[in-house]
Protein backbone atom coordinates (compact mmCIF):
# COMPACT_ATOMS: atom_id res chain seq x y z
CA UNK A 1 0.00 0.00 0.00
CA UNK A 2 2.68 2.77 0.87
CA UNK A 3 4.15 2.26 -2.79
CA UNK A 4 0.85 2.97 -4.49
CA UNK A 5 0.77 6.11 -6.93
CA UNK A 6 -2.55 5.98 -8.22
CA UNK A 7 -6.22 5.44 -7.09
CA UNK A 8 -8.58 2.93 -8.56
CA UNK A 9 -11.64 5.80 -8.79
CA UNK A 10 -11.92 9.73 -8.17
CA UNK A 11 -14.56 12.03 -7.64
CA UNK A 12 -15.30 14.54 -10.56
CA UNK A 13 -12.84 17.79 -10.43
CA UNK A 14 -14.94 20.92 -9.28
CA UNK A 15 -15.32 22.96 -12.40
CA UNK A 16 -14.39 26.81 -12.03
CA UNK A 17 -16.34 28.34 -14.51
CA UNK A 18 -19.18 30.76 -14.23
CA UNK A 19 -22.62 30.94 -15.28
CA UNK A 20 -26.10 30.13 -14.45
CA UNK A 21 -25.57 26.30 -15.61
CA UNK A 22 -22.66 25.56 -13.55
CA UNK A 23 -24.50 27.37 -10.29
CA UNK A 24 -27.32 24.90 -11.04
CA UNK A 25 -24.61 21.92 -11.72
CA UNK A 26 -22.90 22.42 -8.76
CA UNK A 27 -26.12 22.68 -6.31
CA UNK A 28 -26.85 19.62 -7.37
CA UNK A 29 -23.63 17.35 -7.13
CA UNK A 30 -23.79 19.06 -3.29
CA UNK A 31 -26.97 17.33 -2.95
CA UNK A 32 -25.31 14.00 -3.69
CA UNK A 33 -21.98 14.57 -2.41
CA UNK A 34 -22.62 14.45 1.07
CA UNK A 35 -18.78 15.25 1.79
CA UNK A 36 -19.12 18.37 -0.26
CA UNK A 37 -23.00 19.31 0.41
CA UNK A 38 -21.31 19.55 4.36
CA UNK A 39 -18.75 21.78 3.63
CA UNK A 40 -20.02 24.03 1.78
CA UNK A 41 -23.28 24.32 4.24
CA UNK A 42 -20.47 25.31 6.78
CA UNK A 43 -18.54 27.87 4.82
CA UNK A 44 -21.73 29.26 3.25
CA UNK A 45 -22.84 30.28 6.94
CA UNK A 46 -19.69 31.97 7.51
CA UNK A 47 -18.21 33.58 4.58
CA UNK A 48 -21.44 36.39 3.47
CA UNK A 49 -20.14 38.14 6.40
CA UNK A 50 -16.74 38.45 5.96
CA UNK A 51 -15.25 41.50 4.77
CA UNK A 52 -11.64 42.90 4.17
CA UNK A 53 -8.39 40.84 2.33
CA UNK A 54 -9.35 36.85 2.07
CA UNK A 55 -6.64 34.48 2.16
CA UNK A 56 -8.08 30.91 0.07
CA UNK A 57 -5.32 28.89 0.97
CA UNK A 58 -5.67 25.30 -1.12
CA UNK A 59 -8.04 27.07 -3.09
CA UNK A 60 -8.10 24.20 -6.11
CA UNK A 61 -11.11 25.81 -8.14
CA UNK A 62 -11.68 28.28 -6.51
CA UNK A 63 -15.36 27.15 -5.49
CA UNK A 64 -16.37 29.12 -2.42
CA UNK A 65 -15.10 32.87 -4.47
CA UNK A 66 -18.80 33.27 -5.44
CA UNK A 67 -20.07 33.39 -1.46
CA UNK A 68 -18.04 36.40 -0.89
CA UNK A 69 -19.32 39.75 -0.51
CA UNK A 70 -18.86 41.83 -3.53
CA UNK A 71 -16.23 44.10 -1.60
CA UNK A 72 -13.91 41.52 -0.34
CA UNK A 73 -10.21 41.43 -1.90
CA UNK A 74 -10.33 37.84 -2.46
CA UNK A 75 -6.20 35.55 -2.73
CA UNK A 76 -6.37 32.24 -4.26
CA UNK A 77 -2.98 30.68 -3.19
CA UNK A 78 -2.16 27.22 -4.10
CA UNK A 79 1.02 24.95 -4.33
CA UNK A 80 2.68 24.93 -7.55
CA UNK A 81 2.38 21.19 -7.83
CA UNK A 82 -1.51 21.61 -7.91
CA UNK A 83 -1.64 20.47 -11.44
CA UNK A 84 0.91 17.47 -11.16
CA UNK A 85 -0.68 16.62 -7.88
CA UNK A 86 -4.63 17.12 -7.52
CA UNK A 87 -5.33 18.29 -11.44
CA UNK A 88 -5.99 21.99 -10.97
CA UNK A 89 -4.93 24.59 -13.14
CA UNK A 90 -7.21 28.14 -12.30
CA UNK A 91 -6.42 31.47 -13.58
CA UNK A 92 -6.06 34.16 -10.94
CA UNK A 93 -4.51 31.81 -8.74
CA UNK A 94 -1.16 32.36 -7.19
CA UNK A 95 0.80 29.47 -7.12
CA UNK A 96 3.64 29.17 -4.68
CA UNK A 97 6.97 26.38 -4.61
CA UNK A 98 7.70 25.83 -1.44
CA UNK A 99 7.23 26.92 2.59
CA UNK A 100 6.84 30.38 2.43
CA UNK A 101 3.29 31.35 1.26
CA UNK A 102 3.41 34.57 -1.27
CA UNK A 103 1.68 37.06 0.99
CA UNK A 104 2.79 39.84 3.32
CA UNK A 105 2.74 39.61 7.25
CA UNK A 106 -0.30 40.19 8.99
CA UNK A 107 -1.87 41.42 5.48
CA UNK A 108 -4.96 39.25 5.73
CA UNK A 109 -8.48 39.72 8.01
CA UNK A 110 -9.96 36.02 6.69
CA UNK A 111 -8.27 32.36 5.66
CA UNK A 112 -10.11 29.74 3.84
CA UNK A 113 -8.73 26.60 3.81
CA UNK A 114 -11.21 23.67 2.91
CA UNK A 115 -9.85 19.81 2.55
CA UNK A 116 -6.22 20.85 2.35
CA UNK A 117 -4.59 20.51 5.35
CA UNK A 118 -4.54 16.49 5.14
CA UNK A 119 -2.41 16.92 2.03
CA UNK A 120 -0.07 18.92 4.07
CA UNK A 121 2.67 16.71 5.23
CA UNK A 122 4.51 19.59 7.49
CA UNK A 123 1.21 21.08 9.02
CA UNK A 124 3.35 22.56 11.62
CA UNK A 125 4.51 24.75 8.88
CA UNK A 126 1.79 25.19 7.14
CA UNK A 127 -0.30 26.63 10.35
CA UNK A 128 2.31 29.27 11.06
CA UNK A 129 2.25 30.87 7.99
CA UNK A 130 -1.26 31.05 8.18
CA UNK A 131 -0.83 32.65 11.70
CA UNK A 132 2.02 34.57 10.38
CA UNK A 133 -0.38 36.26 7.46
CA UNK A 134 -3.30 37.02 9.66
CA UNK A 135 -3.95 40.34 11.10
CA UNK A 136 -4.24 40.90 14.50
CA UNK A 137 -7.94 40.75 14.66
CA UNK A 138 -7.97 37.96 11.82
CA UNK A 139 -10.25 34.80 11.80
CA UNK A 140 -9.85 31.46 10.10
CA UNK A 141 -12.38 28.83 9.09
CA UNK A 142 -10.39 25.47 7.93
CA UNK A 143 -11.94 22.04 6.99
CA UNK A 144 -10.88 17.97 7.28
CA UNK A 145 -12.29 14.78 6.21
CA UNK A 146 -12.10 12.10 8.66
CA UNK A 147 -14.84 9.42 7.13
CA UNK A 148 -13.04 9.48 4.08
CA UNK A 149 -11.20 7.27 2.05
CA UNK A 150 -7.69 7.35 0.77
CA UNK A 151 -7.93 9.86 -1.77
CA UNK A 152 -5.12 11.80 -4.57
CA UNK A 153 -2.67 8.69 -3.58
CA UNK A 154 -0.22 9.51 -2.76
CA UNK A 155 -0.78 12.65 -1.33
CA UNK A 156 -3.32 12.55 1.78
CA UNK A 157 -0.97 12.04 5.15
CA UNK A 158 -3.76 12.55 7.58
CA UNK A 159 -6.83 12.53 9.70
CA UNK A 160 -7.44 14.74 12.64
CA UNK A 161 -9.54 14.55 15.32
CA UNK A 162 -10.95 16.94 17.39
CA UNK A 163 -8.37 16.70 20.22
CA UNK A 164 -5.21 17.12 17.51
CA UNK A 165 -7.40 20.04 15.61
CA UNK A 166 -7.30 22.03 19.02
CA UNK A 167 -3.92 20.84 19.72
CA UNK A 168 -2.35 22.25 16.39
CA UNK A 169 -4.04 24.97 16.27
CA UNK A 170 -3.07 26.64 19.69
CA UNK A 171 0.44 25.91 19.08
CA UNK A 172 0.27 27.79 15.76
CA UNK A 173 -1.05 30.46 17.62
CA UNK A 174 -4.30 30.56 17.25
CA UNK A 175 -6.83 30.99 19.90
CA UNK A 176 -10.40 30.89 20.80
CA UNK A 177 -10.89 27.44 18.75
CA UNK A 178 -14.34 25.76 17.95
CA UNK A 179 -14.62 22.60 15.67
CA UNK A 180 -17.89 21.38 14.81
CA UNK A 181 -18.66 17.59 13.10
CA UNK A 182 -20.21 18.04 9.97
CA UNK A 183 -22.88 14.74 10.12
CA UNK A 184 -23.12 12.07 12.42
CA UNK A 185 -23.27 7.99 11.96
CA UNK A 186 -26.47 8.19 9.56
CA UNK A 187 -24.32 10.18 7.43
CA UNK A 188 -21.44 8.46 7.67
CA UNK A 189 -23.47 4.99 6.83
CA UNK A 190 -25.18 6.78 4.07
CA UNK A 191 -22.22 7.96 2.29
CA UNK A 192 -20.33 4.67 2.80
CA UNK A 193 -22.84 2.79 1.51
CA UNK A 194 -22.97 5.49 -1.70
CA UNK A 195 -19.39 4.92 -2.76
CA UNK A 196 -20.25 1.14 -3.13
CA UNK A 197 -22.57 1.83 -6.11
CA UNK A 198 -20.92 5.43 -7.62
CA UNK A 199 -18.20 3.50 -9.37
CA UNK A 200 -20.76 1.27 -11.11
CA UNK A 201 -22.71 4.59 -12.23
CA UNK A 202 -19.48 6.49 -12.98
CA UNK A 203 -17.03 3.19 -13.80
CA UNK A 204 -13.30 4.89 -14.80
CA UNK A 205 -10.46 2.70 -16.41
CA UNK A 206 -12.44 0.15 -17.68
CA UNK A 207 -12.92 -0.72 -21.64
CA UNK A 208 -15.93 0.65 -23.29
CA UNK A 209 -17.69 -3.27 -22.88
CA UNK A 210 -17.06 -3.49 -18.87
CA UNK A 211 -17.73 -0.02 -18.20
CA UNK A 212 -21.12 -0.47 -20.09
CA UNK A 213 -22.03 -3.18 -18.22
CA UNK A 214 -21.00 -1.68 -14.93
CA UNK A 215 -23.09 1.32 -16.03
CA UNK A 216 -26.63 -0.81 -16.49
CA UNK A 217 -25.84 -2.84 -13.16
CA UNK A 218 -25.69 0.33 -11.67
CA UNK A 219 -28.86 1.78 -13.21
CA UNK A 220 -30.85 -0.73 -10.87
CA UNK A 221 -29.65 0.86 -7.51
CA UNK A 222 -30.11 4.68 -8.73
CA UNK A 223 -33.67 4.74 -6.35
CA UNK A 224 -31.53 3.39 -3.50
CA UNK A 225 -29.02 5.61 -4.02
CA UNK A 226 -31.56 8.81 -4.52
CA UNK A 227 -32.72 7.25 -1.25
CA UNK A 228 -29.11 7.35 0.52
CA UNK A 229 -28.76 10.80 -0.41
CA UNK A 230 -32.12 11.74 1.12
CA UNK A 231 -31.23 10.64 4.36
CA UNK A 232 -27.87 11.67 4.26
CA UNK A 233 -28.61 15.10 3.33
CA UNK A 234 -31.40 15.30 6.15
CA UNK A 235 -29.02 13.58 8.48
CA UNK A 236 -26.74 16.75 8.39
CA UNK A 237 -29.77 19.03 9.94
CA UNK A 238 -29.21 17.20 13.02
CA UNK A 239 -26.30 16.90 15.77
CA UNK A 240 -22.47 16.48 14.68
CA UNK A 241 -21.64 13.22 15.74
CA UNK A 242 -18.34 11.00 17.28
CA UNK A 243 -18.46 9.72 13.54
CA UNK A 244 -18.40 12.04 10.89
CA UNK A 245 -17.40 13.08 7.76
CA UNK A 246 -15.24 15.45 8.56
CA UNK A 247 -14.50 18.52 10.86
CA UNK A 248 -15.25 22.08 10.50
CA UNK A 249 -12.69 24.69 12.79
CA UNK A 250 -13.10 28.35 13.73
CA UNK A 251 -10.61 30.24 15.16
CA UNK A 252 -9.27 33.33 15.77
CA UNK A 253 -5.49 35.05 16.45
CA UNK A 254 -4.63 34.18 20.02
CA UNK A 255 -4.84 37.04 22.01
CA UNK A 256 -1.69 35.98 24.09
CA UNK A 257 0.57 36.35 20.86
Amino acid sequence: MADRRTESWRPQLHAFKEGALQALLGSLRRFLDLQSGSIWRDVAAEVPHVRGTVLDVGCGAQPFRRLFHHSVRYIGIDTIDAKSHFDYSVPDTLYFDGRVWPVSDGSVDFILCTEALEHVYDTKDFLAEARRCMAHSGRLLLTVPFAARWHYIPYDYWRFTPSSLKNVMMEAGFGNVSIYARGNEITVACYKVMALFLPLLRPQGRRTGAAVVLRLIGLFFIPVVLLLVVCGNLSLRGRGGDDCLGYTVLAHVSEQQ
